[in-house]
Protein backbone atom coordinates (compact mmCIF):
# COMPACT_ATOMS: atom_id res chain seq x y z
CA UNK A 1 0.00 0.00 0.00
CA UNK A 2 1.37 3.39 -1.03
CA UNK A 3 1.97 5.86 1.77
CA UNK A 4 0.95 9.50 1.85
CA UNK A 5 4.06 11.56 2.43
CA UNK A 6 4.10 15.19 3.53
CA UNK A 7 7.18 17.07 2.35
CA UNK A 8 7.71 20.31 4.25
CA UNK A 9 10.11 22.98 3.00
CA UNK A 10 10.77 26.70 3.11
CA UNK A 11 10.69 28.26 6.55
CA UNK A 12 11.25 31.53 8.38
CA UNK A 13 14.89 31.47 7.42
CA UNK A 14 17.52 33.12 5.25
CA UNK A 15 17.79 29.76 3.51
CA UNK A 16 14.14 29.66 2.45
CA UNK A 17 14.86 29.73 -1.29
CA UNK A 18 17.48 26.98 -1.07
CA UNK A 19 14.92 24.94 0.83
CA UNK A 20 12.43 25.39 -2.03
CA UNK A 21 14.95 23.75 -4.36
CA UNK A 22 15.40 20.83 -1.97
CA UNK A 23 11.69 20.43 -1.22
CA UNK A 24 10.42 20.51 -4.79
CA UNK A 25 13.15 18.07 -5.83
CA UNK A 26 12.33 15.60 -3.04
CA UNK A 27 8.59 15.91 -3.67
CA UNK A 28 8.96 15.13 -7.36
CA UNK A 29 11.35 12.24 -6.73
CA UNK A 30 8.84 10.68 -4.33
CA UNK A 31 5.98 11.31 -6.73
CA UNK A 32 7.91 9.70 -9.58
CA UNK A 33 8.15 6.56 -7.47
CA UNK A 34 4.39 6.39 -7.15
CA UNK A 35 4.04 7.98 -3.73
CA UNK A 36 1.14 10.22 -2.74
CA UNK A 37 2.90 13.50 -1.95
CA UNK A 38 1.49 16.41 0.05
CA UNK A 39 3.82 19.40 -0.46
CA UNK A 40 3.85 21.89 2.42
CA UNK A 41 5.54 25.24 1.93
CA UNK A 42 6.29 27.39 4.95
CA UNK A 43 6.78 30.99 3.84
CA UNK A 44 9.22 33.46 5.36
CA UNK A 45 6.18 35.07 6.99
CA UNK A 46 5.37 31.79 8.74
CA UNK A 47 2.28 30.89 6.66
CA UNK A 48 1.80 27.30 5.52
CA UNK A 49 0.60 26.43 2.01
CA UNK A 50 -0.22 23.18 0.21
CA UNK A 51 -1.44 21.99 -3.18
CA UNK A 52 -0.14 20.48 -6.42
CA UNK A 53 1.12 23.85 -7.61
CA UNK A 54 3.91 23.67 -5.05
CA UNK A 55 5.50 20.80 -6.97
CA UNK A 56 6.57 23.27 -9.68
CA UNK A 57 9.50 25.45 -8.66
CA UNK A 58 8.41 28.10 -11.17
CA UNK A 59 5.37 28.82 -9.00
CA UNK A 60 7.62 30.28 -6.32
CA UNK A 61 8.82 33.12 -8.51
CA UNK A 62 7.31 36.52 -7.70
CA UNK A 63 5.25 35.08 -4.83
CA UNK A 64 3.28 32.68 -7.04
CA UNK A 65 2.93 30.23 -4.17
CA UNK A 66 0.35 32.56 -2.59
CA UNK A 67 -2.21 31.26 -5.08
CA UNK A 68 -2.02 27.84 -3.39
CA UNK A 69 -4.40 26.91 -0.54
CA UNK A 70 -3.25 27.62 2.99
CA UNK A 71 -2.88 24.68 5.33
CA UNK A 72 -2.52 23.63 8.94
CA UNK A 73 -0.81 20.56 10.36
CA UNK A 74 -2.98 18.68 12.83
CA UNK A 75 -3.15 15.32 14.56
CA UNK A 76 -2.52 12.65 11.93
CA UNK A 77 -2.48 14.87 8.89
CA UNK A 78 -3.06 18.22 7.22
CA UNK A 79 -6.05 20.52 6.99
CA UNK A 80 -6.37 22.25 3.64
CA UNK A 81 -8.13 25.57 4.13
CA UNK A 82 -10.43 27.56 1.86
CA UNK A 83 -10.03 31.27 1.08
CA UNK A 84 -11.92 32.19 4.24
CA UNK A 85 -9.57 30.15 6.41
CA UNK A 86 -12.10 27.39 7.06
CA UNK A 87 -11.28 23.71 6.77
CA UNK A 88 -11.88 22.49 3.22
CA UNK A 89 -10.64 18.93 3.68
CA UNK A 90 -8.49 16.71 5.85
CA UNK A 91 -5.56 14.86 4.28
CA UNK A 92 -4.31 11.89 6.30
CA UNK A 93 -0.51 11.71 6.34
CA UNK A 94 1.45 8.52 7.02
CA UNK A 95 4.94 10.02 7.23
CA UNK A 96 6.71 13.34 6.66
CA UNK A 97 10.05 14.46 5.25
CA UNK A 98 11.74 17.65 6.46
CA UNK A 99 13.39 19.75 3.76
CA UNK A 100 13.55 23.04 5.68
CA UNK A 101 17.00 24.65 5.81
CA UNK A 102 17.88 26.90 8.71
CA UNK A 103 15.80 28.46 11.48
CA UNK A 104 13.34 26.41 13.50
CA UNK A 105 12.58 24.37 10.39
CA UNK A 106 15.96 22.67 10.59
CA UNK A 107 16.59 23.46 14.24
CA UNK A 108 14.06 21.11 15.84
CA UNK A 109 10.79 23.03 15.45
CA UNK A 110 9.47 20.93 12.57
CA UNK A 111 10.50 17.74 14.39
CA UNK A 112 8.53 18.78 17.47
CA UNK A 113 5.49 19.82 15.44
CA UNK A 114 5.18 16.50 13.65
CA UNK A 115 5.89 14.56 16.85
CA UNK A 116 3.08 16.41 18.66
CA UNK A 117 0.77 15.73 15.73
CA UNK A 118 1.52 12.01 15.75
CA UNK A 119 3.19 11.92 12.33
CA UNK A 120 6.42 9.94 11.85
CA UNK A 121 9.31 12.00 10.47
CA UNK A 122 11.84 10.45 8.07
CA UNK A 123 14.47 12.99 9.04
CA UNK A 124 16.77 13.84 11.92
CA UNK A 125 15.27 13.96 15.42
CA UNK A 126 14.70 16.89 17.75
CA UNK A 127 17.96 16.66 19.68
CA UNK A 128 20.40 16.49 16.79
CA UNK A 129 18.37 19.01 14.78
CA UNK A 130 18.53 21.58 17.59
CA UNK A 131 22.12 20.86 18.61
CA UNK A 132 23.68 20.84 15.16
CA UNK A 133 21.82 23.92 13.96
CA UNK A 134 24.02 25.81 16.42
CA UNK A 135 27.73 25.68 15.59
CA UNK A 136 28.67 26.24 19.23
CA UNK A 137 26.52 23.38 20.51
CA UNK A 138 27.96 21.26 17.69
CA UNK A 139 31.44 21.82 19.09
CA UNK A 140 30.27 20.91 22.60
CA UNK A 141 28.61 17.68 21.47
CA UNK A 142 31.54 16.61 19.31
CA UNK A 143 33.98 17.45 22.08
CA UNK A 144 32.06 15.21 24.47
CA UNK A 145 32.45 12.38 21.95
CA UNK A 146 36.18 12.95 21.68
CA UNK A 147 35.95 14.10 18.06
CA UNK A 148 38.64 16.53 16.89
CA UNK A 149 37.36 20.01 15.98
CA UNK A 150 39.17 23.18 14.91
CA UNK A 151 40.19 25.53 17.75
CA UNK A 152 37.45 28.10 18.34
CA UNK A 153 35.93 30.75 20.57
CA UNK A 154 32.27 31.68 20.97
CA UNK A 155 30.72 34.91 22.21
CA UNK A 156 27.38 36.72 22.27
CA UNK A 157 28.53 40.35 22.26
CA UNK A 158 30.66 42.32 19.82
CA UNK A 159 32.49 43.67 22.88
CA UNK A 160 34.00 40.22 23.39
CA UNK A 161 35.27 39.85 19.83
CA UNK A 162 38.93 40.44 20.64
CA UNK A 163 39.05 37.16 22.56
CA UNK A 164 39.27 35.57 19.08
CA UNK A 165 42.81 36.92 18.74
CA UNK A 166 43.99 34.17 21.06
CA UNK A 167 43.52 31.80 18.10
CA UNK A 168 46.02 33.74 16.00
CA UNK A 169 45.24 35.14 12.57
CA UNK A 170 43.80 34.27 10.13
CA UNK A 171 40.42 33.15 11.49
CA UNK A 172 36.96 32.39 10.10
CA UNK A 173 33.99 34.27 11.56
CA UNK A 174 30.61 32.52 11.48
CA UNK A 175 27.10 33.35 12.71
CA UNK A 176 26.41 30.49 15.12
CA UNK A 177 23.04 29.36 13.81
CA UNK A 178 23.10 30.08 10.07
CA UNK A 179 23.90 27.76 7.20
CA UNK A 180 24.65 28.03 3.47
CA UNK A 181 27.77 30.09 4.30
CA UNK A 182 25.63 33.19 4.96
CA UNK A 183 27.54 35.79 6.97
CA UNK A 184 30.80 33.84 6.98
CA UNK A 185 34.07 35.72 6.39
CA UNK A 186 37.81 35.33 6.82
CA UNK A 187 39.64 37.84 9.00
CA UNK A 188 43.39 38.46 8.77
CA UNK A 189 43.77 41.27 11.30
CA UNK A 190 41.90 43.15 14.01
CA UNK A 191 40.16 45.52 11.62
CA UNK A 192 38.78 42.77 9.39
CA UNK A 193 37.88 40.72 12.48
CA UNK A 194 35.71 43.49 13.89
CA UNK A 195 34.06 44.10 10.52
CA UNK A 196 33.29 40.39 10.13
CA UNK A 197 31.97 40.07 13.68
CA UNK A 198 29.68 43.09 13.31
CA UNK A 199 28.34 41.64 10.04
CA UNK A 200 27.77 38.23 11.67
CA UNK A 201 25.81 39.82 14.53
CA UNK A 202 23.56 41.39 11.91
CA UNK A 203 22.25 37.86 11.24
CA UNK A 204 22.58 36.11 14.60
CA UNK A 205 22.87 36.64 18.35
CA UNK A 206 25.92 34.42 18.72
CA UNK A 207 29.21 34.28 16.80
CA UNK A 208 31.73 31.47 16.52
CA UNK A 209 35.30 32.17 15.39
CA UNK A 210 37.52 29.31 14.23
CA UNK A 211 41.21 29.02 13.49
CA UNK A 212 41.75 29.18 9.71
CA UNK A 213 43.99 26.50 8.21
CA UNK A 214 45.72 27.73 5.07
CA UNK A 215 46.25 24.20 3.73
CA UNK A 216 42.67 23.15 4.38
CA UNK A 217 40.61 20.92 2.12
CA UNK A 218 36.81 20.70 2.39
CA UNK A 219 35.58 17.09 2.51
CA UNK A 220 31.93 16.04 2.80
CA UNK A 221 30.36 12.68 3.59
CA UNK A 222 26.63 11.87 3.86
CA UNK A 223 24.96 9.11 5.82
CA UNK A 224 21.58 7.56 6.60
CA UNK A 225 20.29 4.61 8.64
CA UNK A 226 18.43 1.70 7.10
CA UNK A 227 17.87 -1.96 7.90
CA UNK A 228 20.03 -1.91 11.00
CA UNK A 229 23.12 -0.20 9.62
CA UNK A 230 24.56 3.23 8.86
CA UNK A 231 25.17 3.73 5.16
CA UNK A 232 27.81 6.30 4.21
CA UNK A 233 28.54 7.94 0.89
CA UNK A 234 31.85 8.31 -0.86
CA UNK A 235 33.83 11.33 0.28
CA UNK A 236 33.42 14.48 -1.80
CA UNK A 237 35.88 17.36 -2.02
CA UNK A 238 34.35 20.80 -2.47
CA UNK A 239 36.57 23.43 -4.07
CA UNK A 240 36.32 27.15 -3.47
CA UNK A 241 37.16 30.15 -5.63
CA UNK A 242 38.29 32.09 -2.57
CA UNK A 243 39.39 31.39 0.99
CA UNK A 244 36.12 29.84 2.18
CA UNK A 245 33.28 27.78 0.74
CA UNK A 246 30.87 30.60 -0.08
CA UNK A 247 27.17 30.83 -0.88
CA UNK A 248 28.12 31.38 -4.52
CA UNK A 249 30.33 28.28 -4.49
CA UNK A 250 27.47 26.18 -3.16
CA UNK A 251 24.46 27.43 -5.07
CA UNK A 252 25.33 29.86 -7.88
CA UNK A 253 27.74 27.72 -9.83
CA UNK A 254 30.82 29.40 -8.42
CA UNK A 255 32.43 26.32 -6.94
CA UNK A 256 33.27 22.82 -8.10
CA UNK A 257 33.50 19.44 -6.45
CA UNK A 258 35.04 16.06 -7.04
CA UNK A 259 33.39 12.75 -6.18
CA UNK A 260 35.03 10.65 -5.01
CA UNK A 261 37.59 12.98 -3.49
CA UNK A 262 41.18 12.51 -4.58
CA UNK A 263 42.49 11.51 -1.17
CA UNK A 264 44.31 8.39 0.04
CA UNK A 265 42.06 5.39 0.66
CA UNK A 266 43.00 5.27 4.34
CA UNK A 267 41.86 8.88 4.83
CA UNK A 268 38.61 8.22 3.00
CA UNK A 269 38.01 5.17 5.17
CA UNK A 270 38.81 7.19 8.31
CA UNK A 271 36.30 9.91 7.40
CA UNK A 272 33.56 7.43 6.48
CA UNK A 273 34.20 5.47 9.67
CA UNK A 274 34.04 8.62 11.81
CA UNK A 275 30.83 9.65 10.06
CA UNK A 276 29.22 6.30 10.81
CA UNK A 277 30.50 6.34 14.41
CA UNK A 278 29.11 9.78 15.28
CA UNK A 279 25.83 9.06 13.49
CA UNK A 280 25.47 5.76 15.35
CA UNK A 281 26.52 6.99 18.81
CA UNK A 282 23.89 9.73 18.64
CA UNK A 283 21.28 7.27 17.32
CA UNK A 284 20.60 9.59 14.40
CA UNK A 285 18.05 9.14 11.63
CA UNK A 286 17.38 10.58 8.21
CA UNK A 287 19.91 11.87 5.68
CA UNK A 288 22.71 13.83 7.33
CA UNK A 289 25.82 15.40 5.81
CA UNK A 290 29.09 15.66 7.74
CA UNK A 291 31.49 18.42 6.69
CA UNK A 292 35.18 17.96 7.42
CA UNK A 293 38.35 20.03 7.24
CA UNK A 294 41.35 18.02 6.07
CA UNK A 295 44.82 19.40 6.78
CA UNK A 296 47.43 16.93 5.61
CA UNK A 297 46.51 13.80 7.55
CA UNK A 298 44.63 15.69 10.27
CA UNK A 299 40.84 15.37 10.11
CA UNK A 300 38.59 17.93 11.84
CA UNK A 301 34.81 17.53 11.91
CA UNK A 302 33.52 21.01 11.15
CA UNK A 303 29.72 20.92 10.85
CA UNK A 304 26.84 18.45 10.75
CA UNK A 305 23.90 19.26 8.48
CA UNK A 306 20.70 17.47 9.51
CA UNK A 307 18.86 18.82 6.45
CA UNK A 308 21.63 19.03 3.84
CA UNK A 309 21.17 20.90 0.57
CA UNK A 310 19.21 18.76 -1.93
CA UNK A 311 19.32 16.06 0.78
CA UNK A 312 22.77 15.15 -0.57
CA UNK A 313 21.20 13.14 -3.38
CA UNK A 314 24.38 13.70 -5.45
CA UNK A 315 26.44 11.92 -2.77
CA UNK A 316 24.05 9.03 -2.22
CA UNK A 317 22.88 8.27 -5.77
CA UNK A 318 23.67 8.76 -9.43
CA UNK A 319 20.79 11.16 -9.99
CA UNK A 320 17.17 11.93 -9.18
CA UNK A 321 15.84 8.60 -10.47
CA UNK A 322 18.30 6.62 -8.37
CA UNK A 323 17.55 8.73 -5.30
CA UNK A 324 14.04 7.32 -4.83
CA UNK A 325 15.24 4.07 -3.13
CA UNK A 326 17.24 6.17 -0.63
CA UNK A 327 14.19 8.26 0.28
CA UNK A 328 12.09 5.12 0.44
CA UNK A 329 14.61 3.53 2.81
CA UNK A 330 14.54 6.43 5.30
CA UNK A 331 10.73 6.49 5.12
CA UNK A 332 10.48 2.76 5.89
CA UNK A 333 12.91 3.24 8.76
CA UNK A 334 10.87 6.14 10.16
CA UNK A 335 7.69 4.08 10.13
CA UNK A 336 9.46 1.18 11.82
CA UNK A 337 10.93 3.45 14.52
CA UNK A 338 7.53 5.04 15.10
CA UNK A 339 5.84 1.69 15.54
CA UNK A 340 8.42 0.50 18.04
CA UNK A 341 8.06 3.73 20.01
CA UNK A 342 4.27 3.40 19.95
CA UNK A 343 4.57 0.00 21.62
CA UNK A 344 6.14 1.58 24.71
CA UNK A 345 3.99 2.17 27.77
CA UNK A 346 2.83 5.69 28.61
CA UNK A 347 2.22 5.78 32.35
CA UNK A 348 -0.85 7.38 33.92
CA UNK A 349 -0.24 7.65 37.67
CA UNK A 350 -3.78 8.56 38.74
CA UNK A 351 -2.37 11.20 41.09
CA UNK A 352 -5.00 13.77 40.08
CA UNK A 353 -7.77 11.59 41.47
CA UNK A 354 -6.10 11.66 44.89
CA UNK A 355 -5.76 15.44 45.11
CA UNK A 356 -8.15 17.52 47.26
CA UNK A 357 -10.80 19.33 45.19
CA UNK A 358 -9.48 22.76 46.19
CA UNK A 359 -5.78 21.98 45.62
CA UNK A 360 -5.42 24.38 42.65
CA UNK A 361 -7.34 27.28 44.17
CA UNK A 362 -5.62 30.39 45.46
CA UNK A 363 -6.47 30.96 49.08
CA UNK A 364 -7.70 34.34 50.35
CA UNK A 365 -5.54 36.28 52.74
Amino acid sequence: MKKTIAVIFGGVSNENEISVITGTMASNVLKSGGGQVVPLYLSQQGELYTGEGLLDINNFKDGGYEKSPKASITRGGVFELNKRGKVKRFIKVDVALNCCHGGLGEGGGVCGLFALCGIPLASAGMFESAAFMDKYFTKLVLGSLGVKVAPYVYFRSVNDALCAEELGYPVIVKPAKLGSSIGIARADDRESLMQAVEAAFFYDDGVLVEKYFSDRREINCAAYFSDGKVITSECEEAFTKGDILSYDDKYAGGGKSQLPADIPAELSDKIRSLTAEVYSRLNMRGIVRFDYILCGNEVYLSEINTVPGSLSYYLLSNGFKDFYPVLQAVIVQALDDWQRAADKKVLCTGILNALPSDSSKIGKK
